[in-house]
């Protein structure tokens, strides 16, 4: 595989996982719906990849199963470790139990117990460190020294972004006419694979040649938008990052290869409000019956509240990255319902 992915990469990655990973839909968003949530009536038509009705739920095993389906007899009975801040975590963990290898994974203590409940559910072995994603990638590596597991990384690796960029692929196929995508960006392996997958697929004439891609993250853990516009990729401190409530998206920096993808195929990066992010969750609850943890839901805060920063658009397909909500966070956004907070 070259450093760069390729169409063929991306085919032989949906191959890989069919069967694994579902082929999610693509929901509309009724306008009428947004009237409920107190919301004014966009200019375009919102459709949602509902990456939550994932096994695991979340996109995450579409990446993870296509890099550990590809590892050796001998590597797999030693195992796989990765570092995880809880859907990665998943991921590994599911395509390990499914091909018979141990798991080990390497995950923050702040990590939401409902997702470390579902990692230890799937068999996998939780080692905690602290909050930064630097800390949980340097023990990762020195238990793979220590006892040559695979290292499955999160996001920056070849075989990560082609299995993400299905995702891409799958939205392009259901709306060929879509104008534009947003995806949550934090480490950069779903942006990466997505852009890629949407680009690629404009030049074989599967997408409309016009089509953009646009990263969405908070403004807590803003280093993707201000790398990407700066041309040169910027660490933050996990500090500043692990402020925001999306805990997918507190990853310092975006890798090194995600970058290279990210600077060839996205459009542009906006980010969004912590309010605006419980907006969007509340919006998603009361207008759809999907579910959305904080991460998965930027992607309708960016629609919804930074349009005028976006290009125009008649039809918008927004990534719900993840459903995996903690039941603290579900009940307190049901309680603001219930007090008549809706957007």
């Amino acid at each position: 595989m070259s450093e760069f992915i390729t169409f063929d990469d991306i085919r032989a990655a949906e191959r890989r996982i069919d069967g694994v990973a579902v082929r999610t839909p693509l929901y509309r968003l009724e306008r009428t719906r947004l009237h409920m949530a107190k919301l004014a009536e966009p200019e375009f038509d919102i459709y949602i990849k509902a990456e939550s009705e994932q096994p695991i739920g979340s996109f995450k095993l579409r990446g993870a199963y296509n890099m550990v389906a590809q590892l050796s007899a001998d590597a797999l009975r030693r195992g796989v470790i990765t570092y995880s801040s809880g859907n990665h975590a998943q991921g590994v963990a599911y395509a390990a139990r499914a091909l018979g290898a141990k798991a080990v994974i390497v995950m923050p203590s702040n990590a939401p117990e409902v997702k470390k409940a579902a990692t230890r559910a799937l068999g996998a072995e939780i080692v905690e460190v602290g909050p930064a994603s630097s800390e949980r990638r340097l023990k990762a590596e020195e238990l793979v020294a220590q006892f040559g597991y695979a290292m499955i990384p999160p996001y920056d690796a070849p075989e990560i972004i082609a299995g993400q960029a299905t995702c891409g692929l799958e939205i392009v196929e259901q709306l060929p006419d879509v104008d534009l995508i947003l995806s949550p960006v934090s480490g950069g392996g779903l942006l990466s694979g997505v852009s890629t997958a949407v680009k690629l697929a404009a030049e074989q004439g599967i997408a409309k040649p016009t089509v953009q891609v646009w990263g969405a993250e908070p403004e807590l853990a803003a280093d993707a938008r201000e790398s990407f516009y700066a041309k040169k990729l910027v660490e933050w401190p996990a500090e500043k990052t692990t402020r925001t409530i999306s805990d997918g998206l507190r990853t310092q920096s975006l890798g090194e290869l995600n970058f290279a993808h990210v600077l060839r195929y996205v459009d542009g990066i906006v980010t969004v409000t912590e309010d605006e992010i419980f907006a969007a969750m509340r919006v998603f609850l009361t207008a759809t019956k999907l579910v959305a943890e904080p991460s998965g839901a930027v992607t309708l805060a960016a629609a919804l509240f930074h349009a005028h920063e976006l290009p125009k658009a008649r039809k918008v397909a927004i990534v719900l990255s993840g459903g995996n909500l903690e039941p603290a966070l579900r009940g307190r956004l049901d309680s603001e319902l219930a007090a008549g907070q809706l957007a």
